[in-house]
């Protein structure tokens, strides 16, 4: 389908939200790639990750851009060649890019009921305004809180940096659609603003340092 969103969260920096609902087929004759990606969606054993792959590649048509301005360092960060930054993110039938002149990071999560089971292996801090008895919100608040998580290491990208012990993300309120998150990772103290929206049943967060 059409582009399904696009957010302009400030005059350089704005996000982008694709609809999966293309075939394989159709997005593979749509989407022209370069040689490293084409042999890197060739490898792909899911044809899901396959279509979130090009339907990214539809996002940065969308932006002005293509698969030819895009490459990865050696940690498999995303780059434009004109120098902003861009983070990537798909999951099931939804794909979304963040572009900006500041460091960003995006992520987008459904909401399922078994985050609950994994909660302690990237909460610690949180827990602390967490009602667990409120089903509902909790599965909410959790995918905010992974797709935060998430965002801020995409950022930061950096071995070794622990999701429960080394990122801690500040009360929020749902109806807020906003928060803070603080890094602390070798040495390092960094502060991030957190946006986050739900759309459809997934989770779109992404993330600034200030």
């Amino acid at each position: 389908m059409p582009l399904f969103k696009k957010i302009i969260f400030n005059p350089t920096t704005k996000i982008y939200i694709w609809k999966i609902t293309e075939s394989f087929e159709q997005l593979v004759q749509e989407v022209r790639l370069n040689p490293v990606c084409q042999e890197r969606i060739s490898n792909m054993k899911s044809e899901m990750h396959q279509r979130g792959f090009l339907s990214v590649r539809k996002l940065l048509e969308e932006a002005g851009y293509s698969d030819f301005d895009l490459y990865y360092d050696a940690f498999g960060k995303p780059h434009l060649q004109d120098g902003k930054h861009i983070s990537i993110t798909h999951s099931h039938q939804f794909s979304s890019i963040i572009i900006s002149d500041e460091v960003v990071g995006i992520d987008i999560e459904l909401q399922r009921e078994k985050i609950i089971c994994i909660a302690d292996k990237f909460c610690e801090a949180e827990f602390q305004y967490l009602n667990r008895e409120e089903t509902a919100e909790y599965i909410r608040k959790l995918t905010v809180i992974w797709g935060a998580k998430e965002a801020i290491f995409k950022i930061q990208n950096e071995k070794g940096i622990s999701f429960k012990d080394h990122i801690a993300v500040n009360a929020f309120d749902l109806n807020q659609t906003e928060t803070l998150a603080n890094l602390h990772f070798s040495g390092w103290n960094k502060e991030f603003q957190i946006f986050f929206e739900e759309v459809e049943n997934f989770t779109l967060v992404y993330a600034l340092e200030k």
